[in-house]
């Protein structure tokens, strides 16, 4: 009788700042997950990213994450030591931490249109695969344009229109501090942020 082959696991990784994580975050990760057949995805948030020197505290960010998070099970969170996610430190991780997998890196088009730029880029390109979500700045065929001029094609590469890509972290963070709704807001996110006084200039009440 022949041995029936087991199907390898397909793991999303999503990295980013998640200052605070908002309804686009969750819904391209849903996308993803569909789209590309994924059977987990990794939420990983980092200390100290690149270019953000005024973040609020991993540890809150955390919290919002997990909160955000818990309606769906196959949406998770991974807190790591290093201050930032980098491809010669994280990539040998992940592939210790899922063995045999397929990893599948999750990235908004601002940031897979910088990737070139890593450092041992053409590292995670040649092994892993890629979900790309376009945001509203961006054009579809500019984002394309921009992968096909890669030194190193993935295993695979998926580019589709996000179904928020009108919603922003920075649009969140403002609509806490001035005590106003906006589209993205998460429930979890706007109780954790009222209790915590997160996101709040001198001056102004949160009620």
């Amino acid at each position: 009788m022949s041995r029936l082959l087991k199907k390898k696991l397909r793991i999303g990784i999503y990295a980013g700042t998640f200052d605070p994580v908002h309804a686009g975050h969750i819904s391209f990760a849903l996308q993803a997950k569909d789209a590309a057949k994924l059977d987990q995805i990794i939420f990983m948030p980092e200390r100290r990213p690149r270019y953000k020197p005024s973040v609020e505290h991993y540890a809150h960010r955390v919290a919002m994450l997990k909160a955000a998070l818990a309606p769906h099970p196959d949406l998770a969170v991974m807190e790591v030591v290093d201050r930032q996610f980098t491809v010669r430190r994280m990539l040998p991780l992940l592939e210790s931490l899922f063995p045999g997998a397929e990893l599948v890196f999750l990235m908004g088009s601002d940031t897979v249109m910088t990737l070139p730029s890593w450092q041992y880029a053409e590292r995670l390109m040649s092994r892993c695969e890629f979900v790309v979500g376009v945001r509203s700045e961006h054009q579809h065929t500019a984002v394309e344009h921009s992968v096909s001029e890669w030194t190193v094609a993935p295993p695979a590469l998926m580019i589709f229109d996000s179904y928020a890509p009108q919603i922003s972290s920075s649009k969140v963070r403002h609509a806490l501090r001035t005590n106003q709704y906006v589209e993205g807001l998460l429930a979890s996110v706007r109780r954790y942020a009222k209790s915590e006084w997160l996101y709040v200039s001198p001056g102004v009440s949160v009620s």
